[in-house]
């Protein structure tokens, strides 16, 4: 099947978005675990597959339409703190939603359906799990302060994920 080259160009820069996203979760997942914070770290590791579940769909759809995969990451940034890393991960939850919805857009003017539909999945993921996960923690933050909040995620991670 042969898919419109429109579609195609912009799944492969949703595609480097998403294996940036997969990196950050990443590396955040492991600072986590090296700190103790194994609820931080069971959650931020669960990000990390679902973004990588979102890549390999985007893969598969390219490869379906004709396309080649561009494994080209866009950049990540690393924070310091656990404040820090979940603002820079909800600042690129916010970046990947408005990248989903201009491709939804971009799909209907394509008459592209079938792709519009994944990225409308992956919409649903990205606003309801990810980001709204990211604010309610930082939202926490704000209401217990950085110390219980810190405290409350405290906990061994198992030494077969670590």
């Amino acid at each position: 099947m042969i898919g419109s080259p429109k579609v195609i160009d912009y799944l492969n820069f949703l595609l480097g978005g998403e294996l940036a996203a997969r990196d950050q979760y990443f590396i955040h997942s492991e600072m986590y675990a090296e700190w103790h914070y194994g609820k931080l770290y069971d959650r931020i590791s669960h990000e990390m597959q679902d973004e990588t579940l979102h890549a390999q769909a985007i893969i598969r759809r390219l490869l379906m339409l004709g396309g080649t995969p561009k494994m080209s990451v866009d950049g990540i940034h690393i924070g310091k703190t656990v404040p820090e890393m979940l603002q820079l991960d909800l600042d690129l939850e916010y970046q990947v939603q408005q990248h989903l919805k201009d491709g939804i857009a971009l799909c209907e003017a394509e008459r592209d359906y079938v792709t519009r539909e994944m990225l409308v999945v992956q919409l649903k993921d990205t606003e309801e799990d990810h980001a709204h996960w990211l604010e309610q923690q930082l939202r926490l933050i704000d209401m217990i302060g950085l110390p219980n909040y810190l405290q409350s995620q405290m906990a061994e991670v198992s030494p077969n994920l670590a």
